[in-house]
């Protein structure tokens, strides 16, 4: 059975934890990388180590998406891959939330994500060819207290994948949603020494979006769920 060809992968919402994984396993598996970035003063080193084109985005502007995908296409080819992993939130009780900051949150997790999309739709369906994958979390199934912006984001863009792959899947193009049910462990969120694998190794996340990636049309999965084997839900 033949597994699917990729060429090259952008990832909109890059830092230095599930996004660097992403970027470090396409590169090694021969996929040219570029990335994204409302700041990228930090992703010096991890260009130098994966050979990733570094881009200035602001995913919730059109024109600088728009911009973005232009920039990437002439200097290293449309990406088949493209991974949106910004996401934005403000916490505390509803009725103290700013509405600016509100819908700026929103703004970044689900019509960011309709911009990279649509951007990457358009270039990708006259080859019937490519992948869109979203990031989501906990908070797109659950609403958690305190979090109602982070909810209404998630909840947004989860619903924007599953439109999305019932439209764009028949022409080729796969999406995938990924539920992402719990935190991830980091440099600066270690795993605590009493409770072991209580956070998702970010590259063990990443290995999971490749497996996705490389499913045969037959069986595709819209939405993968991935949390810590020792959580009880």
């Amino acid at each position: 059975m033949n597994t699917p060809k990729y060429r090259s992968a952008l990832i909109v919402g890059t830092g230095p934890g599930l996004s660097a994984s992403l970027a470090r396993l396409f590169a090694k598996n021969g996929l040219a990388v570029a990335v994204a970035a409302r700041q990228t003063d930090k992703l010096a080193a991890l260009a130098k180590e994966t050979g990733a084109a570094v881009h200035k985005c602001n995913a919730a502007d059109p024109n600088d998406v728009a911009a973005l995908f232009e920039t990437v296409a002439a200097k290293g080819g449309t990406p088949d891959v493209v991974v949106y992993n910004a996401s934005g939130r403000v916490r505390g009780p509803l009725i103290d939330l700013p509405p600016e900051d509100v819908r700026k949150a929103i703004e970044v997790s689900a019509f960011g994500a309709f911009l990279v999309s649509q951007q990457a739709a358009r270039r990708m369906l006259p080859n019937s060819h490519g992948a869109i994958f979203l990031t989501g979390a906990t908070a797109g199934v659950k609403g958690f207290a305190l979090s109602s912006s982070f909810a209404m984001g998630k909840f947004a863009l989860r619903g924007l994948a599953q439109s999305m792959a019932r439209e764009l899947s028949p022409k080729g193009i796969h999406v995938a949603h990924f539920v992402i049910d719990g935190g991830i462990r980091s440099a600066g969120r270690p795993v605590p020494d009493n409770n072991p694998d209580s956070l998702l190794d970010p590259d063990a996340i990443a290995e999971t979006y490749w497996a996705v990636l490389q499913q045969h049309r037959s069986a595709w999965s819209w939405e993968i769920e991935v949390r810590p084997w020792v959580e009880n839900f």
